[in-house]
């Protein structure tokens, strides 16, 4: 309920008379008088929560009759009805301003939410893309004949160990055979050469020269110190090749991808000295492999060929380390224009 509100005549001032005929107008009309006319009132007023007439009022002021009365508080009600509207539709409009704000702050989040998982997308489709076209497929024949000769090479060496020249003889003519075969056929059908293979072929042919120098020399048919030479040249060369490995290798540098063969990064291009001397190392390792099976041991043409094969093995490191810049490639992927 409303404070107690006193209404006053607004207009000009009437007689005694005038008010005597008010309040017996009210008394008449409401049909009751004295405290129960202001009762009466009293509980209008509490009936419509506007309004609350005193009995100083009603003696004072006797002009008020009921319609004008009930006018006053309809009038006054419909105002705060209004009024309670007004505040309604105000405060309506903040939250859905708010509201509005909130959604649009909401939508651009979101938008930047989609286009960043969109770049993210498109940049793992090109990482993707990158890595595939790294990869080559190295299960190829020439692949598979130098990777057969890799395994074959200790064998060889096991095989003359125990004394069998002649089988021994015969796995060497094997082991060049497939050495023979590989870069024949990467030459003749492109789809079947990969950069992987320069570096397959040369690693297993340092490891058959390995496996042979060495047991030959355990079987007394080869010098100490053109076994030294070679050996120390064959380290020398995979030793580089593990270094420069690791230096076309782009980040991230992890061990998997190291020895991931598939993902290639270099190429090696041998120089023209150190074709020619692995030439003359398959001579000399077959010449002497054959001296105790057709006795020709100690001729001085082998002990001539000893010494051709030492000074030409120091000059294939030699022309490695000279035309070092030219002996390998880096594989660059090409960048993409924008």
């Amino acid at each position: 309920m409303l404070p107690a509100i006193i209404f006053r005549q607004m207009q000009r001032p009437l007689c005694a008379g005038a008010l005597h005929h008010g309040s017996t107008t009210l008394e008449h009309v409401l049909g009751v008088g004295g405290s129960s006319f202001v009762n009466c009132l009293n509980r209008y007023a509490a009936a419509t929560g506007f309004i609350r007439i005193s009995f100083l009022d009603i003696k004072q002021h006797r002009n008020w009759d009921v319609a004008r009365l009930r006018m006053y508080a309809d009038a006054k009600k419909q105002s705060l009805h209004m009024r309670t509207l007004q505040g309604r539709d105000l405060l309506q409009g903040v939250i859905d301003k708010k509201r509005a704000g909130f959604i649009e702050r909401k939508n651009v989040l979101v938008d930047d939410i989609r286009e960043a998982k969109h770049k993210v997308q498109e940049r793992v489709r090109e990482k993707i893309v990158e890595i595939r076209e790294e990869r080559e497929n190295i299960m190829t024949i020439p692949n598979m004949l130098t990777i057969s000769r890799a395994i074959l090479s200790p064998y060889i060496g096991y095989v003359i160990v125990q004394g069998d020249f002649g089988l021994g003889m015969n796995l060497l003519i094997v082991a060049g055979i497939t050495d023979l075969l590989d870069g024949q056929i990467a030459r003749r059908w492109p789809s079947q050469a990969s950069k992987a293979g320069s570096f397959l072929d040369p690693m297993a042919d340092k490891l058959l020269m390995g496996s042979l120098v060495v047991s030959l020399c355990y079987s007394e048919l080869l010098p100490m110190w053109l076994t030294g030479i070679v050996v120390f040249r064959d380290v020398f060369l995979i030793g580089a090749g593990f270094v420069i490995r690791y230096i076309s290798l782009p980040p991230p540098k992890t061990l998997s991808r190291y020895f991931d063969a598939t993902h290639v990064t270099a190429q090696l291009e041998p120089t023209f000295i150190s074709k020619v001397n692995t030439g003359v190392q398959l001579a000399t390792i077959g010449i002497s492999l054959g001296a105790p099976i057709w006795n020709y041991i100690d001729h001085p043409a082998l002990h001539g060929l000893w010494y051709l094969t030492g000074v030409t093995t120091v000059a294939a490191a030699l022309s490695y380390v000279i035309n070092r810049r030219n002996t390998f490639k880096i594989i660059h992927k090409p960048k993409k224009m924008t």
